[in-house]
């Protein structure tokens, strides 16, 4: 597929060294940034959503003690007991 981007000469300018420093087409390294930028955006929305239903939960009263979920964790991760 192909899809014209315009870019500023200065964003332009950062590409171009980009490719030159990885030795690469710059068409290569628009597509790599271009992934990696929408997996990042995936990322973070993911994250939003978590953090959301965590709040979410906390507002409707479904959250423990931190002591609880310290404990918790040192059984599952066979962790000492705190001294």
């Amino acid at each position: 597929m192909t899809i014209v981007i315009s870019l500023s000469p200065e964003v332009e300018a950062r590409l171009r060294e980009q490719a030159a420093q990885r030795g690469q087409d710059v068409n290569v390294v628009a597509a790599e940034l271009l992934a990696a930028a929408l997996g990042v955006q995936e990322d973070l929305q993911e994250a939003i959503e978590g953090i959301q239903r965590g709040l979410d939960d906390f507002e409707a009263g479904r959250y423990r003690s931190f002591d609880d979920f310290a404990t918790e964790q040192r059984r599952k991760y066979n962790l000492p007991a705190n001294s």
